[in-house]
């Protein structure tokens, strides 16, 4: 059975667009509070409404490397379920990065001109079957 081109493209464009949005919800939910690698799995999957979602492989991947880059920072904590977790948190490097991103990346899809430009599509988009 032949698949619908334009949900081939679109499930393409998906996955570059949210892998590069990982890092924006890892550091968006790590703005709210501190967590440990596992929860934040969860985190991500809930907060971007089943949008993106990670392994804990890939979460501890990016928060090794956001560490080595200065914009997290951790700490071993007891836990009364199992072991000790690590706990990660923003640094000030940290949130100025975010901050920057959404003020950059975000924020323009409120702009009218962005937005206007955006309604059009969706004004002129035939509804969805």
């Amino acid at each position: 059975m032949a698949s619908n081109p334009v949900e081939v493209l679109l499930q393409a464009w998906d996955g570059s667009y949210k892998k590069g949005l990982l890092t924006f919800w890892i550091l968006l939910l790590l703005h709210e509070r501190e967590s440990y690698a596992f929860e934040m799995c969860q985190r991500v999957s809930e907060t971007s409404q089943g949008t993106v979602t990670a392994d804990e492989n890939s979460i501890y991947r990016a928060l090794n490397r956001f560490e080595g880059l200065g914009i997290l920072a951790s700490d071993w904590r007891d836990s009364d379920l199992g072991p000790p977790r690590r706990y990660y948190h923003l640094t000030n490097v940290g949130l100025d990065l975010l901050r920057a991103f959404i003020l950059r990346n975000i924020l323009l899809f409120q702009s009218d001109p962005v937005a206007e430009r955006i309604r059009a599509v969706l004004d002129h988009a035939p509804e969805a079957s």
